[in-house]
């Protein structure tokens, strides 16, 4: 009679043992079952009559499309997030962003200190793999970076302390803006939170119909967006550094000064071309003054690099911004952010390359450090990926798709692969198939494509010998 309960806590135990080392041995691979697993079960939650107003089920396309956009915390969507979706649905959303938002893994790894209250080296693994894309593969890791493995716990309890305090102070920033637009007072309360929830996860989701309508020239409301997306999009472990050394600068990681000065001037620099070249547009910028063009060309600096709020139409934007929009999206955030895109400090790394290469010398170096080539071999693989699951899916969308300027639906495809959420209409009003590559984009482009090569190729192999040099013509 007692055997059967111990024979099911031993084959209970297994199974735990068999996931616990399948995570800790492949984390690329559990990352993209989990990730999966998790579209998979929002898919069935958006599809109960339940979630919708009108008590019907929601069609699938629309029910996978919310949920990728909802995990993969992106913002865009086919359908009217605000009236489509009840009460509960809007529970659903809200509760898939913060799970996508902070990381699967990270959410696991935290999940299991509470339970536990410790953490071994396999959860400590786990977390490290959404703090460093560097550890995804087997092997040795420097731990010259901004995180090493012995700081998880401390950088676990960071990224949970930081996504209660930053979305609590957000929410009571914009609480009282709200009251005196005329909203009630628990709708206030509702809505503030939720938008709070949708800047810092840089998701992009509003409650209400009418979206940033009735706050659009409020500098009050949108540098508050724009500052919760900002420590949305920095990154955890850029959080984690500035909380123990933000008055001393000196003792910054690398990691951390590129994220911020690359952050900086991408956003001062999209700012600057948004001015300029929407000065004129009557449909955008042309009637505003030059306070609100400054305000709204920073705003759009910001969202564009994954925030996925928007005051103006995208659609009515010049073609030459439209073209600035896309590089914005595409390079994104900082690393384990909660943004998407190849990431700002790709983007350094390049520059940096070219800089070592113009000025002759083997090494690349900043802030009297110098940079590893395989970090150089893994932003290029980054760019590549990015740049190839852009292109095919631009390339079947065309195929599927009549009468759409190929610049609305580039502009859609990179904000699904960087999970931005902005978007010219398109994505709403194309068809079920295109719908579904945009899906499949956002997928991609949140689990990352670093995550997504190491997870196909098995594990890294060391190869014990080397073939003769030979130098092929570049340029």
């Amino acid at each position: 009679m007692r055997a059967r309960p111990v024979q099911q806590e031993s084959l209970r135990s297994r199974i735990l043992d068999r996931i616990s080392d399948f995570a800790a041995s492949t984390p690329a691979r559990f990352a993209v079952i989990v990730f999966a697993s998790l579209i998979g079960i929002f898919t069935i939650l958006f599809s109960l009559p339940v979630a919708t107003t009108s008590g019907e089920r929601a069609p699938f396309v629309d029910a996978l499309f919310t949920a990728v956009s909802v995990i993969c915390v992106t913002g865009l969507s086919t359908v009217d997030m605000a009236t489509y979706w009840s009460p509960l649905g809007h529970v659903f959303v809200f509760v898939g962003v913060e799970i996508g938002g902070i990381g699967v893994l990270t959410v696991a790894s935290i999940l299991g200190l509470v339970i536990s209250r410790r953490l071994g080296l396999r959860q400590k693994l786990l977390a490290a793999g959404d703090a460093n894309p560097l550890r995804i593969r087997k092997g040795p890791v420097s731990e010259s970076q901004a995180v090493r493995l012995g700081e998880t716990r401390s950088l676990l309890a960071t990224v949970a302390i930081s996504v209660l305090v930053i979305e609590a102070v957000v929410a009571a920033l914009l609480f009282p803006r709200m009251l005196l637009e005329g909203v009630p007072p628990l709708d206030a309360a509702w809505q503030s939170v939720y938008i709070a929830a949708m800047s810092f996860t840089n998701t992009g989701f509003l409650p209400t119909s009418e979206g940033l309508i009735p706050y659009g020239s409020d500098w009050w409301f949108l540098i508050v967006l724009m500052l919760s997306v900002a420590f949305g999009a920095i990154g955890f472990p850029v959080i984690y550094v500035l909380r123990k050394t933000w008055r001393h600068p000196l003792r910054w990681s690398l990691h951390v000064k590129l994220t911020l000065v690359t952050f900086g001037l991408l956003t001062l620099g999209g700012a600057i071309a948004y001015f300029i070249l929407e000065f004129d547009n009557p449909a955008t910028m042309a009637g505003l003054g030059a306070d609100q063009r400054i305000l709204q060309s920073f705003f759009i600096s910001q969202m564009a690099r994954s925030g996925g709020f928007a005051t103006l139409d995208m659609g009515s934007l010049d073609g030459s911004s439209l073209l600035v929009t896309d590089m914005l999206m595409f390079i994104g955030g900082g690393s384990a952010s909660t943004a998407g895109g190849i990431k700002v400090t790709t983007l350094a790394i390049l520059f940096l390359a070219a800089f070592a290469e113009a000025r002759g010398v083997d090494d690349m170096e900043a802030y009297r450090r110098r940079i590893p080539q395989d970090v150089l071999r893994l932003a290029v693989s980054v760019v590549l990926w990015g740049a190839t699951t852009v292109a095919v899916a631009t390339v079947a969308i065309l195929l599927i798709t009549d009468d759409v300027p190929i610049d609305y639906i580039l502009f859609d495809v990179i904000s699904a692969f960087a999970t931005c959420g902005l978007s010219t209409g398109f994505t709403a009003a194309t068809s079920d198939g295109a719908q579904y590559v945009l899906a499949a984009t956002m997928f991609l482009g949140r689990i990352g494509t670093v995550t997504l090569a190491a997870a196909l190729a098995a594990s890294t192999r060391r190869q014990l010998f080397r073939r003769p040099e030979e130098r092929p013509i570049v340029g």
